[in-house]
């Protein structure tokens, strides 16, 4: 699943290649893309909005029409936007195309089928569950040390499950949350409460550090503008991967072998001598 990095980097394209045009049709092909609106409602709310506002919240891509509604998009596990040309070329899976005022055509295309679509008021954004109860964003003054110490401090959760809450910080998952407890020393398994003042320092500064250097990255790469999924995360920041799968292989900062765990259903790896 995309995290933080990867989501940053489709709405930096996303905003380059969308921002002024305007919305002329809008289809929703899967109607369980977008929960609670018809077919009919989803285009009748995005046909002639002009493309404002191309924002991340946490994992969200918030985009701001000029006729008072905000598309709002979750990619989940396979979501993928897509930019065809002038001569629209069919593509497998795709849940929703928009055409724009340019004569090309967007496409969201979804795999695995999890991806979610809303089209709220503005006015109302704050106010929609999925948003509302979102985390601060790490890089935002919110997400300080005593606010890490503050949220840590009566959890009994494992501090990898912790990260992973996105009430409590949003962006993280599996690869980046798996980083930066290693470049912080942490064993995942400690819960949130046992953390030293100290430890939840490094832990708030590798946060940062490993989602700058991964958009970074990201930044970096030449992304064919027809292809705006261009390559999510794991594509482009696996040669930086300090322990998220490399289980047996040596841990780069002491050599010990890097263990795997489940915790929540999902794969842990860390290094058992490094991180205490």
């Amino acid at each position: 699943m995309p995290e933080l990095p990867e989501v940053e980097m489709v709405v930096r394209h996303l905003r380059s290649l969308l921002i002024g045009r305007r919305i002329v049709r809008a289809r929703l092909l899967r109607p369980r893309l977008a929960p609670g609106l018809s077919p009919r409602q989803f285009g009748a709310r995005l046909r002639g909005g002009k493309i404002g506002r191309v924002e991340r919240r946490g994992k969200h891509i918030v985009i701001d029409l000029d006729n008072g509604w905000t598309w709002v998009t979750h990619l989940r596990m396979s979501g993928r936007f897509l930019l065809s040309g002038i001569e629209p070329v069919e593509f497998p899976f795709t849940h929703a195309t928009f055409d724009l005022d340019s004569g090309r055509r967007l496409l969201f295309t979804d795999q695995r089928h999890f991806g979610l679509m809303m089209v709220v008021r503005r006015a109302e954004l704050e106010s929609v569950d999925a948003l509302r109860r979102l985390g601060p964003e790490p890089f935002d003054e919110a997400f300080s040390v005593e606010y890490l110490k503050l949220k840590c401090h009566q959890c009994r959760q494992p501090i990898k499950l912790f990260l992973l809450d996105q009430t409590k910080v949003v962006g993280l998952g599996n690869i980046y949350a798996a980083e930066a407890l290693h470049r912080a020393a942490i064993d995942p398994r400690r819960t949130a409460a046992s953390l030293t003042p100290s430890q939840l320092e490094r832990l708030q500064a590798e946060i940062r550090k490993v989602l700058h250097e991964a958009i970074e990255v990201g930044s970096t790469l030449n992304t064919d503008p027809q292809e705006i999924y261009g390559r999510y995360g794991s594509g482009a920041f696996e040669d930086n991967w300090r322990v998220y799968d490399r289980e047996g292989e040596a841990c780069l900062s002491c050599a010990a072998k890097v263990e795997r765990i489940a915790q929540g259903g999902r794969s842990t790896y860390f290094c058992p001598a490094c991180q205490r």
